[in-house]
């Protein structure tokens, strides 16, 4: 089956903002913040993200797309937060529950490393949360590889 990568429409912006932005709080949560701190954490990285409230071509979000299906995910690609304008980020990409299992995390991750080099970008990075093992195997089948490691005990 064949995936693809449309842009968001803009009039359902809002709802995927607020649906990325609960999702990244709850991660956020499951690390140890605490659900106020994860909430504020999580509005302050998306209005530094889209200033203007929509997405840009340099901070694309794309509905994943399969065809005879309709939209089975989303993946949000951009620059990253330094100077280097071919350093390119995978801010976040998911999958729908009742989609998984079907190669097209794979996919999109393709399309999205796609998409980036079309932009100019070099390299692409992402963060992937500990407790996320299946994405973290995901991403070193792909060729990413771990640049830095954080780590926590609870006393």
């Amino acid at each position: 089956m064949t995936l693809s990568l449309v842009p968001i429409d803009v009039a359902r912006f809002p709802e995927w903002q607020e649906r990325c932005r609960a999702e990244y709080a709850a991660d956020l949560v499951e690390t140890g913040e605490s659900p106020e701190a994860a909430q504020r954490h999580a509005d302050a990285s998306f209005v530094g993200a889209f200033p203007s409230g929509v997405p840009t071509a340099d901070n694309a979000v794309f509905d994943v797309v399969a065809e005879g299906l309709g939209v089975v995910g989303y993946v949000w690609v951009g620059s990253d937060v330094s100077e280097d304008p071919s350093a390119w980020w995978v801010w976040d990409v998911a999958i729908d529950s009742e989609h998984r299992g079907r190669g097209w995390g794979r996919s999109a991750m393709e399309l999205a490393e796609q998409y980036a080099r079309e932009q100019g970008a070099q390299t692409l990075g992402l963060s992937v949360f500990g407790f996320n093992v299946a994405a973290r195997r995901l991403y070193e089948s792909l060729g990413y590889e771990t640049t830095s490691v954080k780590m926590r005990k609870t006393l």
